[in-house]
């Protein structure tokens, strides 16, 4: 068709030239379809990994609602769908990082070094279960478990060990942590101030996520009222003395692991993060001196697309209520900023070597949904922590994706594809949906203790498995494909009883060597602090400074904000 034929064509009246157009397009599709159905079709179900139903063929008509303005915009302004910063991968790539840590501080800060040096650009602490609890590394419901899922870490001295060599200002430290989040974040603090670093210049993040605990990973001490304080405690103190860290990452990784769907992931963590804000506003914090440290941590399963659409309905539906229901004024505090991490449920021990291209994908789709970080899970990770070879290939992974395939050149690449819009309005309403439920619960912390977000994570998960156990949904080398399963044997990395004797040895000598009045002193007045309500930053470093442990900082808050125990659910 020439110039002038199609200006021929589009003249007259704009309404009646748009109505035309939408006629003429039902009627096509009306007639593709009468094709397409009498067509037989594959015996499968047609949904995402979540569930939700996948039509064959999307179309202007199921995005006629788009406002380019109000619901895309351009990057790095709000609503910030199409990404949180202007140039996105053109200035910067997305931090690189693994998940590290197993035995002791010395072994871990081995293979940190290696990762640093093989073009990690930055670090990921994985802490084993005593440290996750709280419990130093001696205490009864430690033994045998010492260094065997992450490094354990049970004073300050272990945290100067682990950074040993590594400067604190100028490599980025992440810590997967939570029930005991300050207390690991005190150790960090310390140890950079010991490195002459001061509190002002330390970047990372602390997970410090207690409401996502108690919906799914159960690593908490306290109830979560006191929980939230003490959050809060950390937010009010770092505004002032370290602004540079993270300091939470609400996390919905863990929701999703535990069998969430793609929404009740994006819901639940949005909620969980609506929830610290509001906690904020309650202590007279203005929400633009802490919300821009807020950051999220999300899943990247297997469903390509829907995991493309969950990060940039989150960062719509993010700016939206922080703008419109919370008043920020700053785009720093509408901007949502993401880590990510593969899908450590879809690794599987059959056919080992399928999750480095289960592992590839996720990463892919994380990187066109516009992530700032990324973890790449390794292959053997199904098995044990990842050996120095599995690790280094994981890495490799998120290289060749940056470097080698261009998707890093253009920003959200897949804006404007109908299926990809569609799912991003979807993901918002339901997610939207969500958030009216919770709250006619009672919020939160209500919903926490009715129950409710274990139950309906439980109803999925049982769903997925439903799906896999009865052939509906394939999982290669699971339930379909299984040729070559008996010839599976990969290496593993193995953590021997070494690192709980060491560890046992380096508390006894640390108790020996230290100011044991000096120790009763400054912990006394964080037990002080803690029934006074006053914010605890300040008495935990002097105790973290006294070489208080993990252990002793945990006793001496529970005497004053007691256990958190689950309420039974059916």
């Amino acid at each position: 068709m020439s110039a002038d034929s199609r200006t021929r064509t589009d003249s007259g009246n704009p309404l009646e030239a748009k109505e035309r157009e939408i006629a003429e397009l039902r009627r096509q599709l009306e007639e593709w379809r009468r094709r397409f159905d009498a067509m037989p079709k594959r015996d499968v179900e047609f949904t995402t990994v979540s569930g939700r139903p996948v039509e064959p063929l999307y179309t202007p008509l199921d995005v006629a609602d788009l406002d380019y303005a109000r619901d895309l915009g351009v990057p790095g302004d709000y609503p910030f769908t199409r990404g949180p910063y202007h140039s996105m991968y053109r200035t910067k790539l997305w931090t690189m990082r693994q998940f590290a840590g197993f035995g002791t501080a010395a072994e871990s800060n081995r293979r940190f070094k290696y990762l640093l040096e093989h073009g990690q650009t930055g670090l990921s602490v994985a802490f084993d279960f005593p440290t996750l609890m709280g419990y130093d590394s001696d205490h009864p419901r430690a033994e045998g478990e010492v260094g065997k899922c992450g490094v354990a870490v049970s004073s300050l001295a272990d945290m100067e060990t682990l950074f040993d060599g590594i400067p604190l200002d100028r490599v980025s430290v992440s810590m997967t942590i939570n029930g005991p989040a300050i207390m690991l974040y005190g150790f960090l603090l310390v140890a950079a101030e010991k490195q002459g670093v001061p509190f002002d210049r330390v970047r990372g993040t602390i997970q410090n996520d207690i409401l996502k605990e108690y919906m799914a990973q159960h690593a908490w001490i306290f109830p979560p009222e006191p929980a939230l304080k003490i959050i809060t405690d950390i937010f009010e103190w770092s505004a002032r003395h370290a602004p540079k860290f993270n300091t939470i990452s609400i996390s919905g990784y863990h929701i999703r692991e535990a069998g969430a769907t793609a929404v009740q992931e994006l819901a639940y963590t949005l909620k969980n993060g609506f929830t610290y804000v509001e906690k904020g506003i309650e202590r007279g914090l203005d929400v633009d001196d802490f919300a821009p440290r807020l950051s999220f941590f999300f899943d990247v399963h297997n469903d390509f697309f829907e995991e493309i659409a969950k990060f940039r309905a989150a960062r719509r539906i993010w700016a939206r209520h922080m703008r419109e229901r919370y008043g920020a004024k700053k785009p720093e505090s509408w901007r949502l900023r993401t880590h990510a991490q593969t899908a450590g449920c879809t690794l599987v021990a059959q056919q080992p070597e399928n999750n480095i291209v289960r592992v590839a994908y996720q990463a892919l789709a994380a990187v066109l949904g516009g992530t700032q970080s990324l973890h790449t899970n390794s292959m053997d990770e199904t098995f044990a922590l990842p050996t120095e070879k599995a690790v280094r290939i994981a890495l490799r992974t998120q290289q060749i994706l940056a470097y080698e395939t261009g998707v890093a050149n253009t920003i959200d690449p897949l804006a404007g594809s109908y299926y990809v819009e569609h799912l991003t309005n979807r993901m918002e309403e339901e997610a939207e949906a969500i958030f009216e439920e919770i709250d006619r619960l009672g919020g939160v912390v209500r919903g926490i203790e009715m129950g409710y977000f274990q139950r309906e994570i439980a109803r999925s998960a049982q769903r997925f498995q439903e799906e896999v156990e009865s052939g509906r949904r394939i999982v290669v080398g699971v339930n379909e494909f299984t040729e070559g399963n008996e010839e599976s044997e990969i290496p593993i990395l193995k953590i021997g009883p070494e690192p709980e004797i060491e560890q046992r040895q380096r508390l006894a000598e640390l108790r020996r060597r230290r100011e044991d009045r000096r120790v009763r002193e400054t912990l006394a007045r964080l037990e002080e602090a803690a029934r006074e309500g006053e914010n605890l930053m300040e008495p935990l470093l002097d105790a973290v400074r006294a070489y208080a442990t993990l252990g002793e900082l945990r006793e001496t808050l529970v005497k004053v904000y007691s256990e958190f125990h689950e309420p039974v659910t059916f």
